[in-house]
């Protein structure tokens, strides 16, 4: 008799531990469901207020340059009629060759960061230092932070304007080259001249980054 008790609250216990089992692969399931939803309307929120979008690099050295220690990095594009209130911005970069128009934040700002925006480099000269470097670093790919998505499409000769202080400054593409993503960047820049130094991920290739000068027009 003490047996049979004994079986059946085995049994019994056996039928709890599967019933507590399943309902916990039932929430598991429900709440890797519930995630993945979320995560889509993240992405789809975030993709719906961006404007355009692209990858970076590490610890930059300048051959005949100065010397700047960036972070590495990814690349998309979106247009939206989304406002974007500037004004809360150090500086605003466009491009119109390929509707680019993005705010960035000075060094001492917490977005200041490649997770969020166009990156102001350390060691960058801001666009009134005679003869200065403005150095921006962006994500490309395919995530709503990649804001240097469509560079690849720049050629030499193309224009790129950069809003500081209430004043437009006016710059031409010189030089488009592509480096080995090792941590280090090469900044080949003519320091007789004001330029503008955009850098991210080459499209396609995750082993080299481009780099793309600009210089002021007089």
């Amino acid at each position: 008799m003490q047996i049979l008790k004994q079986l059946k609250m085995f049994r019994n216990m056996k039928k709890s531990q599967t019933l507590l089992l399943g309902s916990l692969f039932i929430f598991i399931g429900i709440l890797s469901f519930s995630w993945n939803y979320l995560e889509k309307i993240r992405e789809a929120l975030f993709s719906d207020m961006k404007i355009s979008m692209m990858d970076a690099p590490k610890t930059v050295d300048y051959n005949n340059n100065d010397d700047i220690t960036p972070e590495v990095i990814n690349n998309v594009n979106v247009e939206s009629n989304y406002t974007i209130d500037y004004s809360s911005y150090l500086g605003v970069l466009e491009i119109p060759n390929i509707g680019l128009k993005r705010g960035f934040y000075g060094l001492d700002s917490r977005y200041n960061n490649i997770k969020y925006n166009v990156t102001l480099v350390e060691g960058s000269s801001l666009p009134d230092v005679y003869q200065g470097n403005l150095i921006l670093m962006a994500h490309s790919g395919d995530s709503y932070i990649s804001f240097f998505a469509y560079l690849y499409k720049l050629n030499v000769g193309d224009d790129c304007f950069v809003t500081y202080n209430g004043n437009s400054y006016h710059y031409v593409i010189v030089n488009i080259y592509e480096v080995e993503k090792n941590g280090i960047v090469s900044i080949r820049r003519n320091k007789e001249k004001n330029t503008l130094t955009l850098i991210t991920c080459t499209k396609d290739n995750d082993y080299s980054q481009t780099v793309y000068i600009a210089e002021l027009v007089e």
